[in-house]
């Protein structure tokens, strides 16, 4: 018989292995042509990649395995799936039709994968540096999978007009390929998403990434994704270019 205490050691685990089932999922929906339908379970995946975190703390629920488990998960849900859709992408900019592919002697269509190789070191340097227990050094890999999701989202809105400009460009889509890699193991710190506190003095970062967020969602609506990740990039770099240079005045 299974004891409380193994359900609650492995409840956090099971949770994880829905985002696995999620990112795999998400997989098959791309490569069968839903690019929607994988964007939303990328998305589903993100949620359950949240709440087996917030499980452990909440139980108490930590375990070498879990680690493990998140990294393996995190591989397939926010690196190989996103690069999934941009090889989709990629294909459709390139005119290929459905018929032929990789192994048909498009070798192009490998480049989306650089990503998903990029996502997979940057997970490994995560579990490894210290620094990163309260903050992030490079792009968190669903932030960045996000990123690809809202391009899906944005070319199926009424805005598609302006998204349109990346999906049907070979070029564009293979240098945001690189810059998204680039920025998964950039040496920039990212602040933390996790609200400790409503005082604006003391979660002035988050407060300010939620409101321009909320105000990019009532412009942009379904649109406002690939936007809400960039504001967040962007407010990163601004805050650790005015720390940088308080310290220097400081000194």
């Amino acid at each position: 018989m299974i004891s409380n205490k193994s359900i609650i050691r492995h409840t956090p685990n099971v949770i994880t292995l829905f985002n696995l089932v999620a990112g795999c999922l998400s997989i098959v929906s791309a490569f069968e042509g839903n690019l929607q339908m994988a964007g939303i379970l990328i998305i589903v995946a993100a949620i359950f990649d949240f709440f087996d975190g917030f499980t452990a703390r909440l139980l108490g629920a930590y375990s070498p395995l879990g680690k493990e488990l998140d990294s393996l998960s995190d591989v397939v849900s926010f690196g190989i799936a996103p690069s999934m859709i941009l090889f989709q992408l990629l294909k459709g900019a390139l005119g290929i039709p459905n018929s032929e592919g990789l192994l048909s002697g498009h070798y192009l269509l490998a480049v989306p994968f650089i990503m998903a190789a990029f996502s997979s070191l940057r997970l490994g340097i995560f579990n490894l540096d210290e620094r990163q227990t309260s903050s992030f050094i490079g792009l968190p890999t669903p932030a960045n999978a996000l990123l690809t999701v809202g391009l899906v989202f944005g070319l199926n809105s009424s805005w598609s007009n302006i998204f349109s400009i990346i999906d049907s460009s070979a070029v564009a889509i293979i240098v945001l390929v690189l810059v998204q890699s680039a920025l998964l193991v950039c040496e920039i710190p990212m602040f933390s998403l996790k609200l400790k506190s409503l005082k604006f003095s003391v979660a002035y970062k988050q407060i300010t990434l939620i409101i321009g967020a909320i105000v990019l969602v009532v412009i942009f609506q379904t649109a406002a994704l690939s936007l809400a990740i960039l504001w967040y990039i962007s407010l990163s770099i601004f805050f650790w270019f005015i720390e940088k240079k308080s310290k220097v005045i400081g000194n």
